[in-house]
């Protein structure tokens, strides 16, 4: 499989990660067919220090299933950063992951984002396998102006 997403996500997520460093940020992916078109920033409620650690607590996922709702859209997954470690999930990602959900980790270096990757998770909860992760094309829109040629 593959996951697309916009510009404008790609930044965004990018730049959360290096708001929150050197913790971990986490939020939701929303889009359809693949194609990730927004993204609700959640607080990371973890116990275990957010450096090294994120949760979502179940009322802000609920949250984030009734905004796939509003939005008119589906919830395709999770994203979180990785503080001075690579964008590859860690044991407790996988301990705390769910199938059918798309995975994206952004490694923020020295407060920089640098690689940023995504995972699926095998039905068997075994391990992630890697999901293509695509930026899409800026969209430019081009206006024509078409001249007056009409006389006063």
């Amino acid at each position: 499989m593959a996951l697309t997403i916009s510009p404008a996500v790609n930044d965004a997520i990018r730049a959360h990660g290096a708001e929150t460093y050197p913790n971990e940020c986490c939020g939701a992916l929303y889009g359809s067919a693949g194609m990730v078109t927004d993204i609700f920033a959640l607080p990371n409620v973890t116990e275990e220090g957010p450096r090294r650690r994120f949760r979502i607590s179940d009322k802000d996922y609920m949250k984030t299933e009734r905004r796939a709702s509003e939005l008119g859209a589906e919830l395709l997954g999770f994203y979180h950063s990785h503080p001075d470690h690579p964008a590859r999930p860690s044991q407790y990602d996988l301990d705390h992951a769910f199938p059918t959900f798309s995975y994206i980790i952004v490694s923020v270096r020295g407060g920089a984002p640098e690689d940023m990757t995504s995972w699926r998770l095998r039905d068997d909860r075994s391990a992630f396998d890697p999901e293509d992760l695509a930026v899409a094309a800026p969209v430019t829109s081009q206006v024509r102006l078409k001249a007056d040629t009409t006389t006063a």
